[in-house]
C-alpha cells in the first residue's frame, strides 16, 4: 500500500500579514541596541564564571602522573615515582601514593629537574636554539568561524604544557581569546593600542628633530600619543591561570585602533605603519624573554591585521572543508598578495629614490589548517582543497569532537578540562585532534629554528 503523499503545506505558505505585523513589536531606535549590549555583558559574565574560582578567578587543574607521563615528560609512571622518592625536595604531588596530581608550576619543576639529572637522551625540555629569538606566529583567516581562536587558544596551551614559555596577544576587539584566558581589560588602553601610538609617536619625535634642524615646522604632538610614550608592554602584559602563558588581551576599543592608524598614516606618511607591532616585540625585549608569541587576529584584513601579518615568521590559516571556506581563504590569499606587493612597490619606489635598503616581507612558512572536520562528509572536497593548495597545507586535519563542545561550555580549552569529567574515548580522542595539530606546528617551530641557526653558520 502506498503512503499518502504530505499535504501538509511548508512553513512559509501563507502567512497572516496582520499576524506577522502583531509580532513586530515596537519600532528599535538606537538606545536599544545599548540595552541588548548590557544584557549579552551580563550574561557573558555569568556564563565565563562557570569555569572560574570562586573568587572570579580561573584555575588551572592539577595534572596526574598519568597524564604527566604520558603527555607531558617522557618517563614510565614507576620510574617517575622513583625519583620523587629518591629526591624529596622536589614537588610530591597532592593525593595518594598511588595516585599523585601536580599543578603544572610543579611539572615544569620536574622538567628542569630531569633535564639536569636525567637521560640525555630524552627531551625533558622542548627545544629552542641558545640565543635564538621568539618565533611570532599569527593565526588569522577573514572568513569568521573558521576555528582561529580555537586554534590559537589550543596550540599556545599545547605549547605551555610541552614547556614553552608563551605569550599571546588579542587582537579581535570580540575579545574571545582574553575571556579564554581569563583577563581583565578595562579599556582600550589596556590592549596593543597604547603600543601602537607609542611607535607612531617615536616616529613623529624623530620626523620633528630632523624637521627642528632644518627650521621647519614640527608635527603635533597630542595628549594621547604623549601619554602613549611612557607606556610600557610589561604595564600591559598580564599573567593567566597557566604559569608559562601570558596575555596582551583586547577589548571593545581596540577597535578604534582600525580608524586611528590611518590618519596617524596620513599625517605622518613615512611612518611604516605595519611595523608597529614588531617593533614593540622587538624593542622591548619580549622576543629573548618568550619562546613563542602568538597573535589572535580579527576576522577581516585591516590595520591591526596587517600588523600581524608584517610581524609573524609563520602564519597559520584555519578553514572548514566546505566549499565557501575554501573560496574565502583563496580570496584571503590573493587580498594579502594585493596588500603586501602594493606596500613593497609603494615603499620602494622612495627608498630606491633615497639609496635606502628595500622593503621585502617575508614568512618562515605558511601553511593552511583543515579545521571541524567530519572524514564521514567532507573528505572529498577535502582532498581538492589539499591538492589546489599543496605544499601550503597541513597534512592532519584536525576533527571536530564532542570534547570541544563540552570543554567550552565551561569557558574552557580542551586542555584544562579534567579528563575523568569525560568518557575515556571521547577524551583521548578529543585531545589527539589537538595534540597531532601541536605536533606539525611544533615541527614546524623546530624546523624554523634549525634553518635559522644553519643559516648563521653558512
Amino acid at each position: 500500500m502506498s503512503k499518502k503523499p504530505d499535504t501538509v503545506p511548508p512553513p512559509y505558505h501563507n502567512i497572516d500579514p496582520a499576524k506577522a505585523a502583531g509580532k513586530l513589536g515596537e519600532r528599535v531606535d538606537t538606545a536599544r541596541f545599548a540595552k541588548a549590549a548590557a544584557f549579552c555583558t551580563r550574561g557573558r559574565d555569568d556564563l565565563a564564571k562557570r569555569g572560574y574560582a570562586p573568587d572570579g578567578r580561573k584555575r588551572l587543574r592539577r595534572f596526574s602522573i598519568w597524564e604527566i607521563t604520558r603527555y607531558l615528560i617522557p618517563v614510565a609512571p614507576a620510574h617517575m615515582r622513583r625519583v620523587l622518592k629518591a629526591n624529596p625536595d622536589l614537588p610530591q604531588g597532592e593525593g595518594e601514593a598511588g595516585s599523585k596530581w601536580f599543578t603544572l608550576e610543579e611539572v615544569l619543576t620536574l622538567r628542569r629537574f630531569l633535564h639536569k639529572e636525567g637521560s640525555a637522551a630524552k627531551e625533558y625540555l622542548p627545544y629552542r636554539p641558545e640565543n635564538a629569538a621568539a618565533k611570532i606566529v599569527a593565526v588569522a583567516n577573514f572568513k569568521g568561524g573558521s576555528g582561529k581562536t580555537t586554534t590559537c587558544a589550543h596550540l599556545a596551551m599545547s605549547a605551555a604544557l610541552d614547556g614553552y614559555k608563551v605569550l599571546v596577544i588579542d587582537l579581535d576587539s570580540q575579545a574571545s581569546m582574553t575571556s579564554l584566558l581569563g583577563a581583565r581589560v578595562e579599556d582600550e588602553w589596556q590592549t596593543i593600542f597604547p603600543l601602537i601610538a607609542r611607535d607612531y609617536a617615536r616616529a613623529v619625535r624623530a620626523e620633528n628633530e630632523v624637521r627642528a634642524a632644518q627650521g621647519a615646522a614640527t608635527l603635533p604632538l597630542d595628549e594621547t600619543l604623549t601619554e602613549a610614550l611612557e607606556v610600557s608592554s610589561r604595564n600591559l602584559i598580564q599573567s593567566t591561570h597557566w604559569p608559562n602563558i601570558d596575555v596582551i588581551g583586547a577589548q571593545l576599543n581596540l577597535y578604534w585602533a582600525e580608524f586611528q592608524i590611518p590618519v596617524w598614516r596620513m599625517g605622518l606618511r613615512s611612518w611604516p605603519l605595519w611595523d608597529a607591532l614588531s617593533n614593540f616585540l622587538s624593542d622591548d625585549g619580549l622576543l629573548d624573554e618568550y619562546d613563542i608569541v602568538f597573535l589572535d587576529t580579527p576576522p577581516a584584513l585591516g590595520y591591526l591585521t596587517i600588523n600581524s601579518l608584517a610581524a609573524a615568521d609563520i602564519l597559520l590559516v584555519p578553514l572548514g572543508a566546505s566549499f565557501l571556506e575554501f573560496d574565502s581563504t583563496g580570496r584571503f590569499f590573493d587580498m594579502l598578495y594585493s596588500t603586501f606587493a602594493s606596500i613593497e612597490d609603494g615603499e620602494n619606489a622612495q627608498r630606491r629614490a633615497a639609496g635606502l635598503d628595500e622593503v621585502k616581507f617575508e614568512w618562515d612558512v605558511v601553511r593552511a589548517i583543515v579545521t571541524r572536520f567530519d572524514a564521514s562528509q567532507q573528505t572529498d572536497l577535502a582532498n581538492v582543497i589539499q591538492a589546489y593548495f599543496g605544499d601550503f597545507m597541513n597534512a592532519y586535519r584536525q576533527e571536530y569532537t564532542a570534547l570541544v563542545g563540552q570543554a567550552g561550555e565551561q569557558i574552557n580549552g580542551i586542555y584544562e578540562a579534567d579528563y575523568r569529567e569525560f568518557n575515556r574515548d571521547t577524551y583521548l580522542r578529543g585531545r589527539e585532534a589537538f595534540d597531532r595539530t601541536y605536533a606539525e606546528f611544533k615541527e614546524l617551530l623546530v624546523g624554523c629554528w634549525w634553518r635559522d641557526m644553519a643559516e648563521k653558520e653558512t
